[in-house]
Formats: C-alpha cells, structure tokens, sequence
C-alpha cells in the first residue's frame, strides 16, 4: 500500500514497477479511503477505471453526507489527477 501525503502528495512507490494503471489506481484510492476513513468515518472503494472514467462507492459516513460531492471532486478527484492527468471523469456509484 502506498504512503499518504509525504511531501503533500500520496506516493505510488510501493506499487510493482509492472502493476496496470488499475493497480495503481487502486493502491492510490485504498490509501486516500484509510485517510478518509481514519479522519471523517467514511470510506471509498474503487469500482472501476475504465476509458479514463474513475467510478467509485463511497461507504460509512461519505454515504448520504452533504459533504460527499466536495469529498468526490475536491478529495478523491484532486488527489488522483496529479497522478493520471488524463482522467475525463470521476463519478460516485451505489
């Protein structure tokens, strides 16, 4: 699993040197939901990473909050384009 904002990003350092752009996706979204999970109660799951579109669940306290769209696009969508720029679309699922 991958560390959590050395330096202010996520680092991808302990994924495979040969790991598919889904592996490392998901290695960087099971480190963002740990976060999320440890600070506000919530979770995210990848579902998919398909033609550049992330669909993801959000869980426990993310599911049904207010808050969830700015947790979506401001926490989950910030973090993840760093590393895949050429991301078209995040989008939350049930």
């Amino acid at each position: 699993m991958s560390t959590l904002f050395a330096g202010g990003k996520p680092e991808t350092n302990d994924v495979p040197d040969g790991a598919t752009e889904e592996d490392r996706m998901r290695s960087l979204i099971e480190t963002l939901s740990a976060y999320i999970e440890h600070y506000h109660g919530g979770t995210v799951e990848l579902v998919s990473f398909e033609e550049q579109v992330l669909k993801v669940r959000m869980r426990g306290a993310c599911k049904g909050c207010n808050l969830a769209p700015v947790t979506l696009h401001g926490w989950i969508e910030g973090t993840v384009r760093p590393f895949f720029p050429e991301l078209q679309e995040v989008m939350a699922v049930s």
